[in-house]
């Protein structure tokens, strides 16, 4: 009996081992033909572990901590951690957006409440569940189509997506035209035309010519539920530029189209936090049919409104409350109307479908309300222009004691010059903003530079010294690129904005970025007519992959250094939201440079150009092309 047992027990043992050794070989197939083996990829095993609990959706209990890699340049990283190449997403991702992926929701199991839009606001992955691998372009991709044509057609291929054309076909968003997806400047309001809508605004507005631009006074615009942002594109024209804003929601990649297209745009949503715009941003915002409800939560999102508009800014509302007679839209319109009565908005036109209010000039009005009236004013230690994660508050955000000091500093700088300049800077504070007409306003030091402590000779110097630096960067550009090449552009780290403002001949846009941790000079950017954003580069940024020409990193490595940052993830990010055929110009000091030259050849770069920073400094200028690589699949294949 106890031969037998031994016997029996030896051949289950083995039965065992056979069924785990069976397993695992299932386990080394599967797993490792899709990420191509570890050996294979030259990746270290942390990499590795990445890939499979975010790119293969796994869970993973382990610490994230464990994850988290700190770049310090300089150092002798060793040759087996920088990888050989990256490995390709699956095509499935080739649209990913890390901080608005929904699936990433449902897996983490987050409590989102959808009734005031969480699901569609900003949330990252840690960094566990990170994606370590190169965005794929969808099969058939082609290099985008040249603005200014690209305003109204589009390669299908680009991005895949046609169900837009077919559910607002009565509305001229968009046509399918063969290889190409054609923007004949419609929109749900506007059928006939964005071009004719926006010339009846003026209309309403009295502005001469039907001119929205107003003699320069209007030049940023906010776009809120922008559609193909066909409102926006045809600003352009007019010297206005728009902020297009829509959430990743039902109508899917009208802020990808709106890129695609060359026009300014981002990826955002009226919810629980604030817009990452600084206060006074904005002379006219605009709504038509954005399907928002602006009584919610007692007027939150209209009140956010009233953050961005300048003094004697513009809200512009194309809406059926604003028309229709059925008892519900009465009850809106009644109740909306009240509502921006207590705001101390007054009724600047309303004709047909279109009703446009204005913002006050002064605080007068705040002051006159009687006691308790709501939406209250803000606390006074609160601070408009911090935005970052901040929540949105239903409350009115008055003009600080700063407002005089900008006259003052304007009335200042107005006596050193001739009577008629004086006239031109009281003329302008009448209208609410304190700034030089576009485009004079570009160059003139603008009223808030005096909250960073600087005077005007040295936004006079930063502007000179960008402009001299952007001519070097384009003669170092010249033999890879034509007038049309470039287009939708990113300042990484934008300071005073005078990268941007030193391109205003060539035909392209700048989406300024400011660091969250720095000073918010995205109100000295908005102040010059330009537009911006706020953002932390240890996390994604809010766009689609495929999205920008251009991208200027002034010092952004060793920025997140001092973080402790991954430079390799930020590396990846670059590449995601970078066009096959874009650039990256990449001013840093020298470490950064060899650090960034040891991952060509895993991204898919390659170097363009080297210059030193001419007597600035011990800055670096390195430009680097991505490389057109089509499918995933061909990807693997080649490798």
């Amino acid at each position: 009996m106890r031969g037998r047992s031994d016997g029996s027990q030896k051949k289950r043992l083995i039965a065992s081992l056979c069924a785990v050794a069976i397993f695992l070989g299932f386990l080394y197939v599967y797993y490792g033909s899709s990420s191509s083996g570890a050996a294979d990829l030259g990746y270290g095993s942390k990499s590795l572990r990445k890939l499979g609990s975010s790119y293969l959706g796994g869970d993973d209990d382990t610490d994230g901590k464990q994850y988290e890699s700190s770049t310090k340049f300089g150092q002798d990283e060793g040759e087996d951690i920088i990888p050989k190449t990256f490995p390709v997403c699956d095509d499935r991702h080739s649209e990913l957006i890390p901080c608005l992926d929904r699936h990433l929701i449902y897996q983490m199991r987050l409590k989102l409440d959808l009734s005031v839009m969480e699901h569609y606001e900003r949330h990252c992955p840690p960094p566990e569940r990170r994606y370590n691998c190169l965005i794929p372009p969808p099969p058939g991709y082609k290099v985008p189509i040249k603005w200014p044509q690209s305003r109204d057609e589009v390669w299908k291929a680009n991005i895949p997506h046609t169900h837009l054309a077919h559910e607002k076909s009565d509305q001229n968003w968009m046509v399918v035209q063969g290889e190409k997806i054609v923007f004949p400047g419609g929109g749900t309001h506007f059928h006939y035309g964005a071009d004719k809508y926006i010339a009846s605004i003026a209309n309403m507005l009295n502005f001469s010519h039907n001119n929205l631009n107003n003699e320069g006074r209007i030049r940023t615009v906010l776009d809120v539920g922008c559609g193909v942002a066909s409102f926006g594109a045809y600003l352009l024209s007019s010297d206005i530029i728009a902020m297009s804003l829509a959430p990743n929601d039902v109508h899917q990649n009208q802020i990808q189209f709106a890129l695609e297209r060359g026009i300014p745009a981002y990826l955002g949503v009226l919810g629980t936090k604030r817009l990452p715009y600084p206060s006074r941003s904005f002379e006219l915002a605009h709504c038509s049919r954005c399907r928002i409800d602006w009584l919610q939560r007692d007027g939150i999102l209209l009140l956010e409104l009233d953050r961005l508009l300048r003094p004697g800014g513009y809200f512009a509302y194309s809406s059926p409350e604003a028309y229709a007679q059925d008892e519900e839209d009465l009850r809106i319109w009644r109740e909306m109307s009240a509502l921006v009565g207590r705001m101390c908005w007054r009724i600047a036109a309303k004709r047909n479908q279109t009703v446009i209010w204005q913002k006050p000039l002064t605080n007068d009005c705040y002051m006159e309300r009687e006691p308790g009236t709501h939406p209250p004013l803000c606390r006074s230690d609160d601070d408009p222009d911090a935005v970052w994660g901040v929540p949105m508050e239903a409350c009115i955000t008055p003009y600080s004691d700063r407002e005089y000091i900008y006259f003052s500093f304007i009335l200042f700088e107005a006596l050193l010059v001739i009577e008629s300049v004086i006239v031109a800077y009281y003329d302008q504070k009448a209208k609410g903003s304190g700034l030089a007409p576009w485009p004079a306003r570009l160059t003139s030091p603008p009223p808030r530079l005096a909250d960073f402590g600087y005077l005007s000779e040295m936004f006079e110097k930063d502007t000179e010294t960008w402009r001299h630096r952007v001519e070097s960067y384009w003669n170092l550009l010249s033999p890879k690129i034509e007038d049309d090449t470039l287009r939708n552009l990113m300042d990484m780290k934008a300071n005073l904005g005078s990268f941007a403002a030193a391109l205003k001949s060539k035909n392209v846009w700048v989406m300024n970025v400011v660091p969250e941790d720095g000073p918010n000079t995205l109100t000295v950017i908005y102040d010059r007519g330009l537009i911006g954003t706020t953002h932390n580069w240890c996390e994604a940024f809010s766009t689609y992959p495929r999205t920008y020409d251009l991208l200027h990193a002034w010092t952004v490595f060793s920025d997140i250094e001092k973080k402790g940052c991954s430079a390799e993830d930020l590396l990846l990010e670059m590449d995601r939201i970078l066009r096959p055929s874009g650039f990256v110009i990449i001013r840093d000091k020298q470490p950064v440079i060899d650090f960034v030259k040891k991952y060509l050849s895993a991204l898919h770069w390659e170097a363009v150009a080297t210059a030193d920073s001419d007597n600035e400094g011990d800055d670096i200028v390195f430009i680097i092309q991505k490389k057109l690589w089509l499918t995933s699949e061909s990807l693997r294949n080649s490798e």
